[in-house]
C-alpha cells in the first residue's frame, strides 16, 4: 500500500520531533515534503490523500536519515530562504538566518551607492542589498575560496553579477577604494562557547566562520580599526553581533573614532547590530 502525503507529513513530523520542538518539526516536515514532491506547502495540506511516489519515499528516507544525524536541513536541501529569496547553501558557508535580516533592514534605512560586505560567506547580505537597491554596486570578500564560489553562485542566481565583485581577502588586506556602507556578519562566538552550540552548528558549519577564538571579539577589533581607511565621508559601518556583545562592540566603535554609534535589537529584543558613522 502506497504512503499518502498526509501520512508522510505525519510520520516526518514525528521523526523530527526527536530533535526539534513541535513548531520546527512541522515547519521542516512541510519543507521536506514540498521539495521531494515539487508541490507547494499549501497543496500538501489541501490534498493529503494524494499518493507519495516510490522514488519520493526513498528520497524522504534519505533526507530524514541525514537530518536525524543533525545535518542542517539547509545543507541537505541545498538552499534556504533569506529576505524572501532562495540562497544556495553548502557546508562551506554559514546558513543564512533570520537574525541577519535585522542587519539588512538597518543597511537599507539610508541610501548607499557602493557597499562592502566583509566575510560574505554565502553572499546573502551582498546579493540582498543589491537586489533591494537596483542602482548600487558592491564588493564581497572572504578568506575562503569555497565560500566565494557559493557567493558567486548566489550573486549570479539573483542577477547581480554585473554589479558585484567578489574578492579573496583577509578582511581589508586586498580591498581598495572607499565605500559609503561597510557591513559584516563576522565570526563572533567565543572559544569557550563553541562546545555548547547546537550540533547542527557545531558539527556541520565552518568553524572559521563561527569563531575567531579567544573572546570572540577579534574580528570587531579589525573591522573598527580598519574601517576609516575604506569609508567615504559620513559612511556607515555596521556589524552583526552575539546577543551579549553589545556593550563591548559599542565601545570598540567609539574607541575607533566612529560617530553616532547605535545598538540595534532583533525581533526577539536581543542586541544584534552595532552601527557607526565616519565623522
Amino acid at each position: 500500500m502506497s504512503l499518502t502525503i498526509g501520512a508522510a507529513l505525519k510520520a516526518t513530523r514525528s521523526a523530527l520531533a526527536e530533535i526539534l520542538d513541535e513548531r520546527d518539526a512541522d515547519r521542516e516536515a512541510r519543507l521536506i515534503l514540498a521539495r521531494i514532491t515539487g508541490r507547494s506547502q499549501a497543496s500538501l495540506i489541501a490534498d493529503p490523500d494524494s499518493a507519495l511516489e516510490s522514488d519520493a519515499h526513498e528520497t524522504l528516507n534519505r533526507i530524514l536519515s541525514a537530518r536525524l544525524d543533525r545535518q542542517p536541513l539547509s545543507q541537505i536541501l541545498g538552499e534556504v530562504e533569506f529576505y524572501g529569496r532562495p540562497f544556495h547553501v553548502t557546508p562551506d558557508v554559514l546558513t543564512p538566518r533570520a537574525d541577519t535580516e535585522t542587519l539588512v533592514d538597518i543597511a537599507l534605512s539610508e541610501p548607499f551607492a557602493y557597499v562592502l560586505d566583509l566575510a560574505t560567506g554565502s553572499g546573502c547580505i551582498l546579493a540582498t542589498l543589491l537586489a533591494e537597491r537596483t542602482t548600487a554596486k558592491g564588493m564581497g570578500t572572504d578568506l575562503s575560496t569555497a565560500a566565494l564560489d557559493v557567493a558567486a553562485r548566489n550573486v549570479d542566481r539573483h542577477g547581480m553579477a554585473d554589479r558585484a565583485t567578489l574578492q579573496r581577502s583577509d578582511w581589508f588586506a586586498e580591498v581598495e577604494g572607499q565605500f559609503d556602507l561597510i557591513v559584516s556578519n563576522p565570526p563572533y562566538i567565543a572559544e569557550v562557547e563553541m562546545p555548547d552550540l547546537a550540533p547542527e552548528v557545531r558539527d556541520w558549519e565552518p568553524h572559521m566562520a563561527l569563531s575567531p577564538g579567544d573572546d570572540g571579539l577579534a574580528a570587531y577589533r579589525t573591522l573598527t580599526t580598519g574601517a576609516a581607511m575604506h569609508l567615504s565621508p559620513r559612511g556607515r559601518l555596521m556589524v552583526e553581533i552575539g546577543y551579549s556583545q553589545g556593550p563591548a562592540v559599542y565601545q570598540l566603535f567609539e574607541e575607533a573614532g566612529l560617530d553616532q554609534v547605535l545598538l540595534h535589537t532583533d525581533m526577539s529584543g536581543k542586541d544584534r547590530v552595532v552601527e557607526g558613522r565616519l565623522p
